[in-house]
């Protein structure tokens, strides 16, 4: 129970923290989203440099590494944790996952999101 509570509210600050991106940087009159943009670039750093203090020399406890790495990473935005997986795939020459896993994320997420558009008639 404690652990789902890290990562609620981690969820809820960087969730907090991607609003606050988007409010102040994403463009209404170009419509470039360039907070999202900021949200995801900075989100894939955090959880690079998180996950690595907890892997490289036990830094961040079990606890901590939820209540940021998907807590708060995973609130502000989901972007990290794929970019974080790529890197995995990268880093263990698995190529072949790597662009499977690229591939398919890209396609079916634009897919999802154009069918929940197209269900709900937007």
């Amino acid at each position: 129970m404690k652990q789902l509570l890290l990562v609620f509210v981690g969820g809820g600050f960087g969730s907090m923290a991607r609003f606050i991106l988007s409010k102040h940087f994403n463009s209404t009159t170009n419509g470039i989203p360039y907070g999202t943009f900021l949200a995801n670039v900075l989100g894939s750093l955090l959880i690079g440099i998180i996950l690595g203090l907890a892997l490289k020399n036990d830094t961040l406890n079990q606890n901590q590494t939820l209540l940021l790495a998907t807590g708060f990473c995973g609130g502000f935005t989901t972007f990290s944790t794929f970019a974080y997986e790529n890197h995995n795939f990268l880093k263990s020459g698995d190529f072949t996952s790597f662009f499977i896993y690229t591939v398919a994320s890209f396609i079916l997420g634009f897919a999802a999101v154009f069918l929940g558009m197209y269900l709900t008639k937007v």
